[in-house]
């Protein structure tokens, strides 16, 4: 029998909302139909309208608040919140960091089915604003002026906005401060709909350890207008610059970089630190934008690898190397994998930058590597995993059961995948001892995670 659908579209309701969404949006239900609503807070009543219907689920627009949530605030740019990764500024810290550990503990055991794993307080930060160390934002014209901030949700429009709440000041300050250059040199945005113009976009990154500035210009050309000049500007205007670096990305695509890329001024690498490991960060290198939390991250991470000395260590999915360098630090011996051939290179040019010689980095994919490895007979004490958000192939999940290491350690940017992960893994003889949630990007949706699995001895658990 067919369920009668129990609202229509454009219609106007009274809800009371229950939960959130894993992107921040309101829940109602309506006789049992959600709704989902951008903006809304579990206990509050509003008003709502409905702007879409699908069989097992709606849309709404929120209409008027009749009771706010405790954790409702005043959001401090429309912008930023609409449209430049600000989901959550409408919630206080304190209902962020609930909202964010509530979500991993939901799907652990909704989706991993896992009822008595240790989830720890989320750890957050002091200061919640200000904290993202690379920005890269798209150019355009408007009334003869360049405009650059955030694309509007499903389209290509840009809103111009001068700052991000989430970046830290330095990032803020050369974006703009490279926009109103190129505007004085009259240097042309990039026109995406008939292929034209030159400036696609302008990146900045900042080394928050070292004080150092890298600025990239990505054009359609292979030329910039007045090249020389806006050097000139740019290492004028902007003390703290190192690097300023150019990018040519001449396809009609959404991808932001291109492949060729020079170097204009100063040097090609900035530096960073995280903890005491040092970093060398180019226009291309994977970096974490938050270095602060990082460290909080893998420090937790090797809290759990518990390292002796003794022990070999397999850090799958190793980026630049950011973790292993860490676990190398109280290992025997890391073998990291990753399957970008340049992030490989980092990596090894980061050890080196270390004095870590116990530290060894193959280019491929984890899911063929460490079958190979293991295979071969090589195997590891603890492995570590840290995947994108589609999480562990299922090759890998295999192997490392196969394998047996004695502990794995499972850092994690989605928890739906970690749940999924962690199911595969108990099911293949592992023990989830506990979770601990890290705040990596406040005011946003997203949460990291540090699991520590154990290998069960028989007739344990």
């Amino acid at each position: 029998m067919n369920r009668t659908i129990p609202v229509s579209k454009n219609e106007y309701i009274d809800v009371v909302f229950e939960d959130l969404t894993h992107d921040g949006a309101g829940v109602a239900k309506v006789e049992g139909y959600p709704l989902f609503i951008p903006n809304g807070l579990p206990g509050e009543k509003a008003k709502v309208k409905v702007i879409k219907v699908n069989k097992g689920y709606g849309f709404a627009r929120l209409i008027e608040l009749y009771e706010k949530s405790p954790y409702r605030v005043e959001i401090k740019t429309n912008e930023a919140h609409m449209y430049g990764g600000c989901q959550l500024e409408h919630i206080s810290y304190e209902g962020q960091l609930k909202y964010k550990e509530n979500q991993v503990r939901q799907v652990l055991t909704r989706i991993g089915k896992l009822q008595d794993v240790k989830v720890h307080p989320i750890l957050g930060m002091d200061q919640p604003w200000h904290y993202r160390n690379k920005a890269q934002v798209p150019v355009g014209e408007k009334d003869g002026k360049l405009i650059s901030g955030f694309f509007k949700p499903r389209s290509h429009e840009i809103v111009d906005t001068n700052e991000s709440l989430i970046q830290l000041p330095e990032i803020n300050e050369a974006v703009q401060v490279v926009k109103e250059i190129c505007s004085e040199l009259q240097i042309p945005a990039y026109q995406e709909e008939i292929h034209k113009g030159v400036l696609r976009h302008i990146m900045a990154r900042y080394g928050q350890q070292t004080g150092e500035l890298m600025v990239v210009i990505i054009t359609r050309t292979a030329d910039i207008p007045q090249k020389n000049k806006l050097v000139e500007e740019i290492v004028a205007r902007l003390p703290k610059i190192k690097s300023i670096v150019h990018n040519v990305n001449s396809k009609r695509t959404n991808v932001i970089l291109g492949e060729k890329t020079t170097v204009l001024w100063g040097n090609e690498f900035i530096y960073d630190y995280i903890g005491d490991v040092k970093f060398a960060i180019s226009a291309l290198s994977f970096y974490q934008v938050n270095p602060v939390q990082t460290k909080v991250l893998y420090d937790k991470a090797l809290e759990y690898a518990g390292l002796t000395g003794d022990e070999n260590v397999i850090d799958a999915y190793c980026g630049i190397g950011t973790i292993s360098l860490f676990l190398a630090q109280k290992a025997r011996k890391v073998f990291g994998v990753e399957v970008v051939p340049e992030a490989i290179e980092d990596a090894k040019r980061n050890a080196a930058l270390n004095g870590i010689t116990n530290a060894e980095f193959v280019a491929g994919e984890a899911e063929v590597v460490i079958p190979k490895w293991y295979k071969e007979g090589n195997t590891a004490d603890v492995l570590v995993v840290d995947p994108p958000r589609k999480g562990c192939d299922e090759a890998l999940l295999q192997t490392i059961i196969e394998m047996k290491p004695k502990k794995v350690v499972y850092v994690s940017c989605n928890p739906a995948t970690l749940a999924r992960d962690l199911r595969i893994l108990e099911d293949g003889g592992y023990k989830t001892l506990e979770v601990q949630p890290v705040d990596m990007f406040p005011q946003t949706t997203h949460v990291e995670c540090v699991s520590q699995l154990v290998l069960k001895e028989p007739g344990a658990y």
